[in-house]
């Protein structure tokens, strides 16, 4: 990432009266606050409660037949033991990688994907290159559901090549329960459980300070996995695993999934609307299935990125630049990924009403360069 943009992402979070359109943070008003504390002190007073001691690296038992379930219910052949417990979906990702790049090999990634995912395959000396073709690439990373940054599920046939490419397939399922229309489909885990790497999280539809996440890999794989975790660092927390298991033997997750999907698509309607309204013309976006952003790409060119971001910052508004998302890093065409999932209403409107006035600022700003 450059540097300046990384420098101004901070201080627009600090930014006192800013309205962040980046970030991708839940909604707080939907963290089930009360609940979480009843299952905290639960969890810290059962006898012989695990929550303050050293567990095993695989994780909590039961966290595990909770997740084990939930995958077996959608066709998956997933058991207990095939699953490990991660410190969130960003450590089941490392694991991923590290059992699959011991070398230099070449990723398959989306033309727009996770920015942390594309960073972690660079680190370990994986190349993420946005090929559809199998025979291209070593591996592919998707993010099926609702993808990251678009929001958008994963088309049919997209589908059934990756499954016909015979290459291993890690993949993210961060968003994936919160598709708008409640559809669900089949893990890609359940046809090639023998290539899959399968990761996902609590931190979308729960709550990200919890830090819980999971891999679940080919069966072959599972001790390699566990050793991997095992170095890195011990065990995922085992505070965080029995207040999420106290909390999920307490609440309706179902229920609770129904209610977010309901915000979210409320408020992603609502910020279409105000693009739609408020920034015509060479912007274009699709409309997400999901999620908690929309992808905004311009046909301006020679868009200094970092400059964007600036005068954003100084009009109050934030967003996250299009090239984070990019395998080759490209600038141009000029994106924005926007989230509204941290904010609701006028704020929504308001935020895009300032992001208006800092396009039309660069606007003229290029016509006066050319």
């Amino acid at each position: 990432m450059d540097p300046r943009i990384d420098k101004l992402q901070r201080i627009s979070a600090a930014k006192r009266g800013l309205l962040c359109l980046a970030g991708g943070l839940p909604a707080e008003d939907l963290f089930p606050k009360k609940l979480l504390a009843d299952a905290f002190v639960a969890a810290i007073q059962k006898p012989g409660s695990p929550a303050l001691q050293y567990g095993w690296p695989e994780g909590s038992e039961g966290l595990r037949g909770w997740i084990a379930r939930r995958l077996a219910s959608r066709g998956a052949p997933v058991t207990p033991d095939d699953v490990i417990v991660t410190s969130g979906a960003q450590q089941a990702l490392a694991i991923a990688t590290t059992l699959l790049a011991p070398r230099e090999v070449h990723v398959g990634v989306d033309a727009e994907t996770y920015p942390g995912a594309l960073d972690l395959f660079r680190s370990r000396g994986a190349m993420p290159t946005a090929s559809a073709a199998a025979s291209d690439v070593d591996w592919h990373y998707v993010v099926p559901g609702s993808s990251n940054p678009r929001g958008l599920a994963l088309p049919p046939e997209r589908r059934r090549a990756l499954l016909a490419s015979g290459k291993p397939l890690v993949v993210d399922e961060a968003y994936a329960e919160l598709r708008f229309d409640g559809i669900l489909d089949a893990p890609l885990l359940a046809e090639a459980p023998d290539r899959v790497y399968h990761v996902g999280t609590f931190s979308k539809t729960l709550c990200p300070g919890l830090r819980v996440g999971w891999l679940v890999v080919p069966r072959s794989a599972r001790e390699e996995a566990l050793r991997i975790k095992r170095e890195d660092d011990l065990q995922a927390g085992s505070l965080g695993q029995a207040v999420l298991e106290a909390y999920l033997a307490r609440d309706d997750y179902e229920a609770r999934l129904v209610r977010a999907r309901k915000t979210y698509a409320s408020r992603a309607a609502r910020l279409v609307r105000a693009l739609r309204r408020e920034l015509p013309g060479v912007f274009r976006f699709a409309e997400p299935e999901g999620g908690f952003a929309v992808f905004v790409e311009s046909d301006l060119e020679h868009v200094d990125e970092a400059r964007a971001l600036s005068l954003a910052t100084a009009a109050g508004v934030s967003f996250d630049p299009g090239s984070m998302f990019r395998a080759d890093g490209a600038t141009a065409p000029f994106g924005m990924r926007l989230s509204c999932s941290s904010l609701s209403g006028e704020a929504i409107d308001e935020g895009v009403r300032r992001l208006a006035r800092v396009m039309a600022e660069l606007r003229a700003g290029v016509r006066r360069a050319s």
